[in-house]
């Protein structure tokens, strides 16, 4: 139950920050299944692919599910939560000034880059 209700939050923020500054996927949700919930870069970004499965994602999803990488129970939880914050992120986002927004996508990516840069297993 805990597990679930982490990746509805993590589907939730990416979803936000994607609607807000249009990120998401590959930049809060990967890093996010590795910090957080311990697993593997490789099986993190199948998942996040299997999450954009349709129509982008695809090739890239057949190549992990392949390689085991790919739970698609992860995925669509993600997803359900992607959708909620999608939505409640671009309508926050659309009531900022742009160089508000800006601010926040570059922090973000800021912090995050520290985060992979300076954590890990050791």
């Amino acid at each position: 139950m805990q597990t679930l209700l982490i990746l509805i939050l993590i589907g939730m923020a990416a979803g936000f920050l994607g609607g807000m500054v249009g990120i998401g996927g590959g930049v809060l949700i990967v890093p996010a299944l590795v910090l957080i919930l311990g697993l593997s870069q490789h099986k993190a970004q199948g998942i996040s692919l299997a999450m954009i499965l349709f129509p982008v994602g695809i090739f890239g999803v057949i190549n992990y599910y392949k390689k085991g990488y790919v739970d698609f129970k992860y995925a669509g939880l993600l997803a359900v939560g992607f959708l909620i914050g999608s939505y409640v992120g671009s309508k926050f986002s659309l009531s900022l000034p742009q160089e508000t927004v800006k601010k926040v996508f570059a922090v973000v990516m800021i912090l995050l880059a520290l985060k992979l840069l300076f954590t890990g297993k050791k």
